[in-house]
């Protein structure tokens, strides 16, 4: 379980991660972090720190992928951790 709760905070924090510096990339009118990484990240257990980033940094939010999408696998990954919690 320790090994999981590690692995978690790390994804979490690169998603976060991403979305701030994609955000400053935005702004500076450079290259950007392509979508399909950001959902890559997300989706591999990131998804709380990408809704954080997405809600702190105020990015993608006009994206209804986003907007929609990114809570709804904050609610799945929570429902599989309560899963693996009560096996």
């Amino acid at each position: 379980m320790y090994i999981l709760v590690l692995y978690l905070i790390i994804v979490n924090l690169i998603s976060f991660g991403i979305m701030g510096f994609d955000k400053a990339q935005a702004r500076k009118g450079k290259r950007r972090t392509p979508e399909r990484t950001i959902w890559l990240w997300v989706w591999i257990g990131g998804s709380l720190g990408g809704f954080i980033g997405m809600e702190l940094f105020r990015h993608k939010t006009k994206h209804n992928s986003f907007k929609l999408g990114l809570p709804a696998l904050v609610i799945l990954h929570a429902l599989v951790l309560y899963w693996l919690g009560t096996r």
